[in-house]
């Protein structure tokens, strides 16, 4: 869990529909308070019950998010608080999830074998090709991707932690800066009509000159420890050849671009399909059941063993599922506030 990716989800959520607006010019500053209690909750409870919070999160989730709803429907009415519900739900939490999940599962399906040196200049392309993939496999995709190479890298160094560090910084975070699917909040924007290119071009710059100030300080950084500690590439390194495990992946990831990029494009010769006053449109539909079919084929076609030996597990994405549904419901209210403007509460 991310609190900036959390923040931006909320400035995005902003641009709900008119009919928001009114609504938070009635809605009280306390019905707030779901929220901020599921963010507290997931910043603080982690750190002082790490096995409560390991069992329980999703009932957290579902006990803040029914804090908000009971009330919410007691007050609007049952027909309000369903529509509010759909709305965030089909319009920004299913193909939210079905992102992450098509990029969780069909990165995970791919695995870099081989040994490499752990050297400054083998350590920094590391971090440099893991930056750019990012981008376009997403952030979680390309840390999936990289982390264990990186680690077998360098197992036999004393100094690596810096080596984490930077790889968050650069792989996990800036490097996803660049298309909606690289950062999920990005993509949201995406959903609500930001132009799928957009960031490229107002980030290219920034997230370049970033990177590469984070790279060249991160060379530097190694070279000195690597000096400091006398570090020598030993031979048994070099035992196992480089390859790649599953890259028929790479084709199906393909797939996730193309399926985002034509959603954003296709005008639909048909009507919308509308549920209780939730329009959706084709495009989005065709978009989401493609992410479905493309994580489908990844997993049916996958040799099981890759995955295992990427230690694979459905855990993380299940946890991002249930938060997020809980983020998703109880952020109606904030949103709602905030789109109101001077008039909210």
């Amino acid at each position: 869990m991310n609190t900036k990716n959390i923040l931006f989800i909320c400035v995005l959520f902003s641009s709900m529909s008119a009919s928001t607006g009114s609504l938070g010019e009635n809605l009280p500053l306390f019905s707030i308070l779901p929220f901020i209690g599921l963010l507290l909750s997931i910043a603080i409870v982690p750190l002082v019950a790490p096995m409560f919070w390991h069992h329980n999160f999703g009932k957290l989730s579902v006990f803040w998010a029914i804090s908000f709803l009971i009330p919410f429907i007691l007050w609007r009415g049952f027909d309000e608080a369903l529509h509010q519900f759909l709305h965030v739900i089909l319009l920004e939490y299913i193909p939210f999830i079905l992102l992450l999940l098509a990029l969780f599962t069909i990165s995970g399906g791919i695995r870099l074998k081989g040994y490499l040196a752990g050297t400054p200049k083998v350590n920094t392309l590391i971090l440099f090709i893991g930056t750019v993939l990012a981008s376009w496999m997403g952030t979680t995709g390309a840390a999936m991707l990289l982390i264990r190479p990186i680690l077998r890298s360098n197992k036999n160094r004393k100094n690596k932690v810096h080596t984490i560090i930077f790889f968050i910084f650069l792989v996990a975070n800036i490097g996803g800066s660049l298309t909606p699917l690289g950062d999920p909040p990005l993509f949201l924007g995406f959903l609500h009509g930001i132009n799928f290119f957009w960031t490229t071009k107002a980030l290219f710059l920034p997230m370049l000159v970033s990177s590469l100030i984070l790279l060249s300080v991160y060379f530097l950084l190694d070279t000195y420890y690597c000096k400091k500690e006398k570090y020598t590439v030993k031979v048994d390194e070099y035992k196992e050849p480089l390859s790649i495990d599953g890259k028929g992946n790479f084709i199906l990831l393909g797939g996730v671009v193309v399926a985002v990029l034509i959603s954003g494009f296709w005008k639909p010769l048909f009507n919308d399909i509308t549920i209780h006053g939730i329009h959706l449109q084709i495009p989005n539909i065709m978009r989401d059941i493609s992410l479905l079919l493309l994580t489908g084929l990844s997993w049916r076609y996958t040799d099981m063993k890759i995955r295992n030996q990427n230690g694979f597990t459905w855990f993380p994405i299940l946890e991002v599922a249930k938060l997020f549904a809980g983020i998703f419901i109880t952020i109606i209210p904030a949103i709602a506030i905030l789109r109101a403007g001077q008039k909210g509460v």
